[in-house]
């Protein structure tokens, strides 16, 4: 496996995908210990990714609220 820090950062729906899989491959077992860890690290880090992913989006989305409602003294400051 690559070091990650090589590859481009993937999308959001990338990284979901291949945590998925990830995931998949931890639950079907059979794998030795060093895969086992090499492939929790890796699903560590793509959950790392979609959790920056998503936060930029509720920043995104709060600032577009914020935008559309600025008058409103009760608006709410984030929409999560």
């Amino acid at each position: 496996m690559g070091a990650v820090t090589d590859a481009p950062r993937p999308s959001y729906e990338q990284a979901r995908d291949e945590l998925a899989e990830v995931v998949r491959r931890l639950e079907a077992g059979g794998l030795t210990l060093e895969e086992s860890l090499t492939l929790w690290e890796r699903g560590e880090k793509l959950a790392e990714i979609c959790e920056e992913w998503l936060e930029g989006a509720r920043a995104r989305l709060a600032a577009a609220m914020a935008e559309s409602r600025p008058d409103s003294p009760d608006a709410p400051a984030a929409p999560f």
